[in-house]
């Protein structure tokens, strides 16, 4: 596959893992059970907004690319958005840590590996065999908006502004 375009179904047969948040799972050194999420049978009926990272707990994407999600998050639920999701190579403990680290202790934003990273590989999106830096919006199993960093440091088509004007 290619990579994903503005008015492109989402693929079929996509899955993330992820390790669902629970209370009695809050602390940052409890883990959880990765379980797996069947992306192209869930994104099929809700809007969605997906952006990946090259990595959890690097610079880049814990300075510069998350915070402007989770500072604007009030913002993109406001524009019917049911699911905002941040993808990375990471496995799915490592995962949950950081969305604990960056003290979301519930559902608001969804922490998915990318296992292999077959996803980010079947639309040609990587950084070796990391994740590439990108964004999509999709609304009810239809890409509206998908676009890859040009640089791997760069946070502009796929950071948290950028994509709310695209909502």
């Amino acid at each position: 596959m290619t990579a994903l375009k503005s008015g492109d179904k989402f693929p079929d047969g996509v899955s993330f893992s992820y390790v669902p948040y629970t209370e009695e799972k809050g602390d940052i050194t409890s883990c959880g059970i990765p379980v797996n999420y069947n992306a192209s049978k869930e994104f099929a009926n809700k809007k969605v907004v997906l952006f990946a990272v090259p990595g959890a707990f690097t610079p880049g994407c814990s300075v510069r690319h998350l915070p402007g999600f989770i500072d604007n998050l009030g913002k993109i639920k406001e524009k019917a958005v049911d699911l905002v999701v941040v993808v990375a190579f990471n496995d799915p403990f490592v995962m949950s840590a950081w969305g604990k680290a960056n003290g979301i202790k519930d559902d608001s934003i969804l922490f998915f590996s990318d296992p292999e990273t077959k996803f980010s590989k079947s639309i040609g999106w990587t950084l070796g065999e990391r994740t590439a830096r990108y964004a999509m919006i999709i609304d009810h199993g239809k890409i509206t908006y998908a676009e890859k960093e040009p640089g791997p440091g760069d946070v502009t088509v796929s950071g948290a502004e950028a994509v709310l004007a695209k909502l």
